[in-house]
């Protein structure tokens, strides 16, 4: 897993999204259980309510940034 992912994991376990909000892609495909959410302000109120559940199943990166997160379960 890359170092970037393994950095939005730890920000969103804490809530730091400070320091998560430059780690994700403005447009950023989110996927979890099937159901995506697309940018990253959309991302974010996501997980102000709803932690994710651990590290995404696959990724992809961008510019440094993470620009789809897939999580199965």
């Amino acid at each position: 897993m890359d170092r970037v992912v393994r950095d939005a994991v730890a920000a969103a376990e804490r809530r730091g999204w400070d320091v998560l909000k430059p780690l994700l892609h403005p447009y950023l495909h989110w996927t979890e259980g099937g159901v995506t959410i697309r940018g990253r302000t959309k991302v974010l109120a996501h997980l102000a309510t709803a932690s994710p559940a651990g590290p995404p199943d696959s990724y992809e990166l961008r510019d440094g940034q993470i620009s789809r997160w897939v999580t199965v379960r």
